[in-house]
């Protein structure tokens, strides 16, 4: 009998010592696997407590009421969805061949690579907003949302950029490998706090960042770039979760006003954006990888036209769509509603091709339905 407790007792120290080693690798695997980015230090956390209302010298918060899921285990199906397709697309999305020349001060140029990956050309000056090319979304390459659509190009075909824009640290705004790859290309970086100690930990140069809390501004060549709220949260880890701020994003000079959305549940922030910089000639906003399970987290459709009515757009440009799977809606639902939503409110949207540079001043030369002629004539692979 006691050699059968002595067994027992080997046996529990042994299942004991693995789950030591299976913690200890866990822990450093968090702390040093370089795709999760870096901590700000104590140092960093005051100066944040100094500019930001919505830090707590631990963490970001919204200014409302917020939480990342919903309170109601089985919450109701989503009354307004129209697609019935499946996650991803059954064909290849035609991609245009891209278009960086440069334009003229006075004029405003957007080329959308899928979901949120932007350049916009303004001032005179390439501006990247969000750029992720990696295929798989994650922080290794093995497991993730893959990536369904071609972005048209090489990360390394990207132009030498004037600015880089990031609004936070999720995977399918802000990527590792893209950042290594094109930084020397990459003059200054404009980020919301707390991610520029990502940049650093990925060896981009101190001082080419610039880090931003919500309504602070700064300037380049005379174009203003405003660090505008939105209702969100971030983090890269297990133990990060809202130690970075999340925002949206304001371009003006003496010719034009563009936002961009970011990541952002349905808000009063709009209004406060508006209040501050009045109607702009361009609003592009997330409209997809919305849920009924996490209804402050993303818009739905409806509320991003909402959002841009209220700030006062001109023209809008639905992104957040037509690359990555983070929900469960059809994967054309985001930009089917945001049409019928935006044709009820008279609200003049551009949907350009991937790819594809376009002039919000010329919005009817880029309002072609291209997804719908692919779906008929479009080679096809697998869906899910």
């Amino acid at each position: 009998m006691s050699k059968f407790l002595h067994i027992l007792t080997y046996i529990g120290i042994g299942i004991a010592l693995v789950l030591v080693a299976v913690t200890l690798f866990a822990f450093i695997f968090l702390r040093a696997w370089k795709p999760f980015g870096g901590r700000a230090s104590e140092e960093d956390r005051r100066d944040y407590s100094r500019r930001a209302l919505n830090f707590d010298g631990k963490k970001f918060h919204n200014e409302e009421d917020f939480s990342v899921l919903s309170m109601q285990k089985n919450p109701a199906p989503d009354p307004m969805k129209i697609s019935g397709r499946a996650t991803r697309p059954n064909f290849d999305f035609p991609t245009k061949k891209p278009d960086f020349s440069p334009v003229s001060m006075e004029k405003v140029r957007v080329t959308w690579f899928g979901h949120s990956s932007l350049l916009i050309q303004m001032h005179g000056m390439k501006i990247l907003l969000d750029p992720v090319f990696s295929e798989m979304i994650s922080p290794v390459s093995f497991v993730g949302s893959r990536r369904y659509s071609n972005p048209g190009l090489s990360a390394e075909d990207l132009p030498e950029t004037d600015i880089m824009l990031l609004s936070h640290d999720h995977y399918d705004h802000l990527d590792y490998d893209l950042i290594r790859k094109i930084d020397k290309k990459v003059r200054r970086y404009i980020v919301p706090l707390g991610v520029e100690k990502h940049l650093e930990c990925w060896g981009v140069q101190k001082e080419k960042i610039t880090n931003m809390a919500w309504w602070e501004e700064t300037e380049e060549n005379g174009l203003s770039i405003s660090c505008t709220p939105a209702k969100h949260f971030s983090g890269r880890g297990l133990t990060d979760r809202m130690k970075t701020l999340w925002c949206s994003w304001v371009l003006k000079d003496e010719y034009h006003k563009v936002f961009e959305s970011g990541d952002s549940g349905f808000g009063g922030h709009w209004e406060k954006i508006h209040e501050k910089f009045g109607d702009f000639d361009l609003a592009i906003m997330e409209c997809g990888q919305y849920d009924m399970q996490w209804p402050k987290v993303h818009m739905f459709p409806e509320q991003s036209v909402e959002a841009a009515k209220i700030l006062g757009a001109k023209v809008a440009m639905p992104i957040h769509w037509g690359a990555i799977v983070l929900s469960r809606h059809g994967w054309d639902d985001p930009v089917e509603r945001f049409l019928r939503a935006a044709q009820k409110e008279g609200l003049r949207t551009i949907t350009p091709f991937i790819s594809q540079r376009a002039n919000p001043d010329e919005p009817e030369l880029f309002e072609s339905r291209w997804w719908r002629q692919g779906e008929a004539s479009g080679s096809k692979k697998d869906s899910q």
